[in-house]
């Protein structure tokens, strides 16, 4: 998000959770260690408040103030198409194993 507005109309529909709890308030306090649950586009970012600032400053020293909790998603631009249908890789249970039948 770029703006302020656009985080406080998040926050307004109850889309922003503070340690997993849905929170409608903008003006909602943030401790050192809340978890925070973002959903941007298609994706849920989770981070992980750090530190909190004395007063607003530049995006550089506002990425210092949480982590990045999100996992990890390889986008099908990194995935090489030839390593997915490569008979020769070995998979992680055979296509006949018995985790594949009825009990």
């Amino acid at each position: 998000m770029r703006a302020r507005t656009d985080c406080a109309e998040l926050v307004a529909l109850g889309s922003i959770r503070i340690n997993r709890q849905p929170t409608g308030k903008p003006h909602a306090k943030l401790r050192v260690g809340d978890v925070l649950t973002i959903p941007v586009h298609d994706t849920v970012r989770v981070l992980r408040v750090v530190s909190l600032a004395g007063r607003r400053g530049p995006a550089s020293e506002a990425k210092l103030l949480y982590a990045d909790l999100s996992p990890v998603e390889s986008s099908p631009a990194e995935t090489n198409p030839a390593e997915i249908n490569d008979p020769s890789a070995t998979p992680c249970i055979a296509a006949d194993s018995s985790a594949y039948r009825a009990p």
